[in-house]
């Protein structure tokens, strides 16, 4: 192993950090554009989206509370879990039925939400993240 990839084995848990962040921050963002109307609103209407109606308003409350608790590393693998799943539905119920591949069926953003999440799921939170900061230090070691 070279020194380079040494050095860049040390930073990994601080790049999956920030791809972590970056990615539910994006996430929730989209959930506050549809729920609260910022950002430009909600895709396709510029407004909100009305209060209970499935499964735009659902969606969105996923998107803002599982994007906010993955971006802080709280609950992060229950809610990239459920923020990959949401999207993998929005891809096969929303975009599938316009073509087969994301390109044809401008699903390119559920996919690679639903990818992301999935990653991060099994990756864990890397550095960064609140409930590395919560443990004891005698728990973190174990």
């Amino acid at each position: 192993m070279s020194s380079l990839d040494r050095k860049a084995d040390s930073y990994a848990p601080y790049a999956l950090g920030v791809f972590r962040i970056v990615v539910g921050a994006l996430f929730a963002s989209h959930g506050a554009a549809s729920l609260f109307g910022v950002f430009g609103g909600a895709p396709g209407s510029g407004g909100t989206v009305p209060f209970g109606v499935w499964p735009s308003w659902w969606a969105a409350v996923i998107q803002l509370v599982c994007g906010l608790l993955v971006a802080f590393g709280v609950l992060h693998r229950a809610a990239a879990v459920l923020a990959s799943g949401s999207m993998a539905y929005a891809y096969f119920v929303v975009h599938q039925p316009d073509g087969l591949l994301p390109l044809q069926n401008d699903g390119e953003q559920a996919a690679l939400f639903a990818w992301s999440f999935l990653l991060l799921a099994f990756t864990g939170p890397g550095a960064l993240a609140l409930s590395r900061v919560r443990r004891r230090p005698e728990l973190a070691a174990a």
